[in-house]
């Protein structure tokens, strides 16, 4: 019976490799306009799964992995993408900022599960800082602030 188990799981473990997976970098359309040590900082620890320049590492094609791997990177996409940013209007880009800083000042960024594998990615307190007075100035690059919080009242996410 416990043979029978196991050449069950074997079969299906294997056969979960052949399930297609979307693994792909879509060109790079805008990348977002930042001073040369936020986008390292961001481009360090948060360009995997918020941008089209995502670094697929080998364990990214094995399942049941590469499956929390797609999908992280997909909602990631989703909520932010740091190389689509003119797909973004000023204000949204905005708002996107203003998630940035929260997620980053509160730790939720980069998720605990990918700084398992990704020590680098770890934000020290002084990369805080950065991203978030960046990120709360609206983005601020050479003295132009893209964005005001008082500009945001009647915006939906």
């Amino acid at each position: 019976m416990l043979k029978k188990i196991l050449i069950g799981l074997a079969v299906i473990i294997v056969g979960i490799q052949f399930i297609p997976l979307d693994r792909s970098n879509p060109p790079v359309t805008k990348e977002i306009d930042a001073p040369p040590n936020v986008l390292s900082i961001l481009k360090t620890s948060c360009y995997d799964c918020h941008s089209n320049e995502t670094n697929w590492p080998w364990y990214a094609y094995v399942a049941p992995v590469s499956f929390l791997i797609t999908s992280d990177v997909s909602e990631g996409r989703k909520h932010v993408n740091f190389t689509e940013w003119d797909k973004y209007d000023e204000k949204k880009q905005g708002k996107k900022l203003e998630h940035v800083a929260d997620a980053v000042g509160e730790g939720w960024m980069p998720l605990p599960k990918y700084l398992l594998l990704h020590k680098d990615a770890e934000l020290d307190q002084s990369k805080v800082k950065v991203i978030k007075d960046w990120a709360t100035a609206g983005g601020e690059q050479d003295g132009h602030i893209r964005y005001k919080k008082e500009d945001k009242e009647d915006e939906e996410d």
